[in-house]
């Protein structure tokens, strides 16, 4: 081993059975503590893999809360644009054929005797003076400085729709 007299080897064999022992003796405390550590760490990643697992999945739950929340949002917003939008295309065809209808009076045999009566009309909401025409779709407007009073067809048939008890509701609810 080494190059010292055999006696001296000798010597020292106990001295190196003990540094060896107690060199052993340390690696294995090393050892053992390093298993501990190593195992400590594991455990810790463990569990810190496992509370940022639950915690993605609780972010997950919240964020698939909150996307079903806007897409049930939208959905809705969408049901209720679309039924807005079919009210008012009734309501518009319904003005529109009530309009036709009420253009339509020019042809019956009453229409003489009702221009007549919207005349008389005029003339006592604006004064006798009041210049009163024949409307191109039926009835009359008549003028009476700067006043003006529309009594056509088109328009007595719109005011006519508005009076109707319960119209303005079936497209405001």
């Amino acid at each position: 081993m080494t190059g010292l007299a055999p006696e001296s080897n000798a010597a020292l064999e106990p001295v190196r059975k003990e540094l060896r022992s107690v060199a052993q003796k340390r690696a294995a405390e090393l050892r053992d503590d390093a298993r501990r550590q190593s195992s400590a760490l594991v455990d810790a990643a463990r569990t810190e893999a496992a509370a940022i697992l639950s915690a993605a999945a609780k972010e997950g739950e919240a964020t698939a809360r909150s996307e079903a929340a806007l897409r049930s949002a939208r959905v809705r917003r969408e049901a209720h644009e679309l039924v807005l939008a079919q009210r008012s295309s009734l309501r518009l065809e319904l003005r529109r054929r009530v309009r036709e209808a009420a253009v339509g009076l020019r042809s019956d045999a009453r229409y003489v005797a009702l221009v007549t009566r919207l005349t008389e009309q005029c003339r006592e909401l604006l004064g006798p003076d009041a210049v009163v025409s024949e409307s191109p779709e039926g009835g009359v407007v008549a003028e009476a400085g700067s006043r003006r009073l529309d009594l056509s067809l088109p328009v007595l048939a719109e005011m006519s729709l508005d009076s109707v008890p319960g119209a303005r509701e079936l497209w405001t609810r």
